[in-house]
């Protein structure tokens, strides 16, 4: 009988025999399959990740700003010039004696 002629035949001899097993191919293309291509691969994990810590910082962000907004409103409901200085800027609010002249820059 005559053998079949591989062409690459001598690329495969020179392969490490652990690495030329079937059982090695199938577990390395499963683990490419893994990284790469699956739903839970390696670019959706680092991406996942990113936006993970990016809403982590904004948390603290907001989490701060809850914190200032909350003091100021105990500064503010705690004095009664507070309220009246708030009421007055926000509100154009006045006594009866006095005129409020209010500047618009254009």
């Amino acid at each position: 009988m005559a053998k079949s002629i591989n062409p690459f035949q001598p690329i495969i001899d020179q392969i490490p025999a652990p690495f030329n097993s079937r059982y090695f191919i199938v577990l390395a293309l499963f683990f490419i399959w893994l990284i790469f291509f699956d739903k839970h691969g390696l670019l959706t994990q680092y991406k996942l990740q990113s936006t993970l810590s990016e809403l982590e910082d904004k948390e603290t962000y907001y989490r701060g700003k809850i914190k200032a907004v909350k003091q100021d409103r105990y500064d503010l409901f705690t004095n009664d010039k507070s309220i009246e200085k708030f009421a007055r800027e926000h509100y154009y609010m006045k006594k009866s004696d006095e005129d409020v002249f209010v500047i618009t820059n254009e």
